[in-house]
């Protein structure tokens, strides 16, 4: 809306701006050699032209910034309220919901209404001033008439001249208004533009060679900006072979997600370093990090598109081939093909017509046709029925076999099969092991099991 807004407003204006301002020093330029004094009273009202505008463009600038951010609220709660609406409808919650949506409405309209009355103090201050300029033209013109300084003809001349002259100024003036009224859609725009990445490559960052899979977090502590005292992860060290499967388990909160944040740089180290095959990840872009992960969030998200777009979204220079081998590796090929089109059958939005199985064996298949060199899986909590809880397990370990691979775990049936546990609570590693291992210790993962798991 904001682009569309501001593109309207160039397009159709620019074309015509060059020859308003020429024509509007010609003509001045002609009047002034004919007779700067009349000249003068038709050009003494545009110093007041220029203060009235300014004056109404700095309050209208104002009145349309605020218009633009209710504007901006209203979308932004019409979108989460779509999105949740059967969660709102679950709580019998329409008639909150409606009074807040009115109200929103009602902001916007009376932020719109103030923006445009004082916006619309353009066109009065431009006839004004023209019809004082033209006062004060015949107010001199007769008077230089009647002592003979000037003849009717050029004073009919200049009549004409400031016809000439004013109208150019409307359209400037016109212009000026629309201009005013999208600058606050442009600096929107210019702001978005302006945003600097959070995490940025470093100077002289170099290209990380082929991932072979190798993993070492040496001294890693990591806080939020904004919560420096507080640790989310404290000292934590470790190092992966190539090919390992690591399941991360532990608490809500004690850091398991923060772990695979740092690995992908999502996230920067406090302290310490995340090495992948000894090359220090903050040396190295992120396109050629990122591009050689694998990950997996709980959210599976799908675009609207077909199916075939979304798996090749995991490797765009793809063949159907290609596509199609991943899809079967992962056990998707098989329901894809049951479905009207098969994979060039259309999605919504997030895959909302299809199952939260589907939508994991999907994203599997995007995964796999990326062919990561480390993958992140942080495994879906939802229940699915037997047959396609089956399926996905597979896929999984179809996704995990050959590549180092870190597992947010909520499966029994993952965490067991996972090559090294680690368990995680308060930003500490307190115990790594397999799971015959650690059980034997009747430590912190055997209390987790016994209270998750039994």
């Amino acid at each position: 809306g904001d682009v569309n807004s501001l593109k309207d407003v160039l397009s159709d204006n620019v074309t015509q701006l060059i020859p308003d301002l020429i024509t509007v020093v010609c003509v001045a330029v002609i009047m002034l050699i004919k007779n700067y004094k009349l000249a003068m009273a038709a050009l003494l009202t545009l110093p007041i032209l220029v203060v009235g505008m300014l004056v109404i463009e700095t309050t209208a600038h104002k009145r349309w910034q605020i218009y633009r951010k209710k504007t901006s609220n209203l979308n932004a709660y019409v979108h989460e309220d779509l999105s949740g609406i059967r969660v709102i409808q679950s709580f019998a919650a329409e008639r909150e919901t409606r009074a807040v949506f009115y109200d929103l409405v009602d902001q916007h309209y009376r932020a719109f209404i103030d923006a445009v009355v004082v916006a619309d103090g353009f066109g009065p201050v431009v006839e004004i001033t023209w019809g004082l300029g033209g006062f004060l033209l015949y107010f001199i013109g007769i008077r230089v008439i009647g002592v003979g300084e000037v003849g009717i003809g050029t004073f009919l001349a200049f009549s004409t001249y400031i016809a000439m002259f004013w109208s150019p100024i409307r359209n400037l003036a016109n212009f000026y208004n629309k201009l005013t009224t999208n600058i606050s859609a442009a600096e929107r725009i210019f702001d978005i533009i302006d945003t600097e990445a959070g995490i940025r490559d470093c100077p002289g960052a170099a290209e990380l060679p082929e991932i072979e899979g190798t993993v070492d977090f040496e001294h890693v502590s990591f806080a939020y900006d904004d919560e420096p005292e507080r640790m989310i992860l404290k000292d934590v060290n470790f190092h992966i072979r190539q090919g390992e499967t690591i399941a991360l388990v532990g608490p809500t909160g004690a850091g398991k997600t923060t772990i695979v944040n740092l690995l992908s740089r999502f996230y920067e180290t406090t302290d310490g370093r995340v090495l992948i095959d000894g090359h220090d990840i903050k040396k190295v872009t992120l396109k050629s990090l990122r591009s050689q992960m694998g990950i997996m969030t709980q959210d599976n998200f799908l675009f609207s598109g077909t199916i075939k777009y979304n798996i090749k979204y995991g490797r765009l220079d793809a063949t159907d081939e290609e596509m199609m081998e991943a899809a079967r590796a992962v056990n998707a090929h098989d329901f894809i093909m049951k479905l009207e089109h098969g994979y060039d059958t259309e999605i919504s939005e997030r895959g909302a017509r299809l199952s939260i199985g589907q939508r994991q064996l999907l994203a599997f298949a995007r995964t796999m046709l990326s062919k990561p060199g480390i993958l992140i899986l942080d495994e879906a909590t939802s229940s699915i029925d037997t047959h396609t809880e089956l399926l996905v397990q597979k896929g999984i370990e179809a996704l995990l076999e050959g590549r180092t691979s870190f597992v947010i775990a909520h499966r029994l049936s993952t965490i067991r099969k996972a090559d090294r546990i680690f368990v995680i609570d308060q930003g500490n590693i307190m115990e790594a092991g397999s799971h015959e291992e650690l059980m034997e210790r009747k430590g912190a993962y055997y209390q987790l099991y016994q209270s998750q798991f039994l």
